[in-house]
């Protein structure tokens, strides 16, 4: 079953050096954080601060194509979730047919928030996420992800949907 999801925020997770997107659905009941790269986080920001470039950007680009092509961004869908690293999709819409692209999650947000398209995720990869590992100590990683998610400040949040 597919759970819409909404991007809640973006942020720069300092103990991973890297930055950090939180998917929450609807009714924020679930959430999914996901570890992205800079490039995607600078895309993911640009489109939640609704800023555009002087130029296309790869992001815009892929979606300026898709237009092109007569096709629309129906959905994106974070699929699946091997070896701690999730897997998505794009399905492209056509008059004659509907088409599932493979893609980074990260890429996929980003091409989802140009295009004004929905994001979902697969309920099992919620499921396997909270599940899936424990940390050193023996305990649940979403205890941890918690008290993380709790210590935030408004000033720790660069963008915000």
């Amino acid at each position: 079953m597919l759970i819409e999801m909404q991007v809640k925020f973006l942020t720069f997770d300092p103990s991973s050096n890297g930055f950090v997107v939180l998917l929450t659905d609807l009714e924020n009941k679930h959430a999914l954080p996901i570890w992205i790269g800079p490039f995607e986080a600078n895309a993911i920001a640009l489109k939640l601060k609704k800023s555009s470039s002087h130029r296309p950007l790869t992001h815009d680009l892929i979606r300026n194509l898709i237009d092109v092509l007569d096709c629309k961004i129906s959905h994106v869908v974070v699929n699946d979730l091997k070896e701690n690293t999730y897997y998505g999709l794009i399905y492209l819409k056509s008059q004659e047919n509907q088409v599932a692209i493979d893609s980074r999650p990260s890429d996929a947000i980003a091409i989802a928030l140009g295009a004004g398209a929905p994001i979902f995720v697969e309920e099992d990869v919620l499921h396997r996420t909270k599940d899936a590992v424990l940390d050193k100590e023996g305990r649940d990683p979403s205890d941890s992800l918690e008290e993380w998610l709790e210590s935030l400040k408004p000033e720790d949040f660069e963008y915000k949907a």
